[in-house]
């Protein structure tokens, strides 16, 4: 029977039973540690060490999402023993192979349980959620991560911008800005340091897919809490008119709202605006109209916006850099639409 704890996590992923480990480490209280079983022909079953060697470890290592190989042992020295009855499986790896149940099983089965093989792996963490916390928005903030169902901060020792560029497209932002410890008071955690060394290529879909090996003592103290500062996803919206598809134009960038000013404003980008927020067909207005809805407050993020009308997005259309305009709020551009 397939484990219960394989099966929550594989469902809570969005897994089939195909997608369930097929190795695990037994008789210790690390996931990285202990006598290897493996799930074979509909049962599990210890390993002989016949042909137990580090190109082999390596591969249940890997398949276990842990370290580099530390240690060999026999696994006979971890308890509870296995059970007399229990299958003896006995791979031949040649250490290509993705998972140890794909290497070929030898026909010489060994004579009983002292011959089954363990293994001592690096430990790493597995993270069951992360965060950016204290910042702006989602995408800015101090670098938070769920362990065993603690939350606790990063230290910025061995953590590298490979890794921020997996956070931030893990947390569904842009690419990577900023990455830096030694917060300053407001940005510092409280509680837990996690320290240690995370070796992403930057090409991973999680942090959990990068290795992150735990460090042993460190000097880490809040002030070197991981700080991550990614590009915020384009988004724009319309506010304080009659419903979301009438009002003042706003687009977000570095986690905050602002306007966007009327110079050079028509139908073109009307219409690129209508499209982009779900809402029909742009309805022409004469230049003072679009000072309807009152001016805003704070940033005036784009001038001279010009589109072709062609565009999916407001982003593709061409306009000064960030921030930078001869504007005031006056002259904030607003959009309405006709709903369908």
């Amino acid at each position: 029977m397939v484990p219960l704890f394989f099966l929550i996590v594989a469902l809570a992923s969005g897994l089939g039973f195909s997608d369930l480990p097929s190795v695990r480490l037994v008789g210790s209280d690390s996931r990285c540690k202990g006598r290897v079983e493996l799930w074979k022909n509909g049962q599990w079953g210890t390993v002989c060490d016949d042909h137990w060697n580090k190109e082999t470890v390596a591969i249940v290592c890997k398949e276990l999402q842990c370290g580099p190989v530390v240690r060999i042992r026999a696994g006979r020295l971890y308890l509870p023993k296995a059970q007399k009855d229990q299958h003896i499986w006995n791979p031949m790896c040649q250490g290509t192979e993705e998972t140890l149940a794909e290497c070929e099983e030898d026909v010489v089965e060994c004579d009983d349980h002292n011959e089954d093989a363990g293994v001592i792996c690096e430990e790493t963490l597995h993270f069951d959620n992360l965060q950016l916390v204290d910042g702006p928005s989602h995408c800015i903030g101090r670098l938070e991560v769920k362990y065993a169902g603690k939350w606790g901060t990063v230290c910025f020792e061995g953590w590298t911008f490979q890794g921020a560029k997996v956070l931030c497209r893990e947390l569904g932002c842009g690419r990577p800005i900023l990455t830096k410890g030694s917060c300053s008071k407001d940005q510092q955690g409280t509680g837990d340091i996690w320290p240690g060394q995370v070796e992403c290529q930057g090409s991973e879909t999680s942090l959990n897919n990068c290795p992150f090996a735990l460090m042993g003592k460190n000097n880490c103290s809040h002030k070197d809490d991981t700080w991550v500062q990614c590009e915020e996803r384009f988004a724009l919206r319309l506010v304080d008119g009659i419903n979301h598809c009438s009002g003042r134009l706003e687009v977000l960038h570095k986690g905050i709202w602002g306007s966007v000013c009327n110079d050079g404003w028509g139908e073109k980008e009307d219409q690129v605006v209508c499209q982009e927020v779900n809402c029909g067909k742009a309805i022409p207005q004469k230049p003072r109209a679009r000072r309807r809805f009152g001016p805003g407050k704070g940033s005036i993020w784009l001038d001279d916006v010009r589109c072709k009308g062609k565009e999916t997005s407001l982003e593709q259309c061409k306009h000064r850099f960030w921030g930078y305009h001869d504007c005031t709020h006056q002259e904030d551009v607003s959009v309405i639409c006709s709903e369908k």
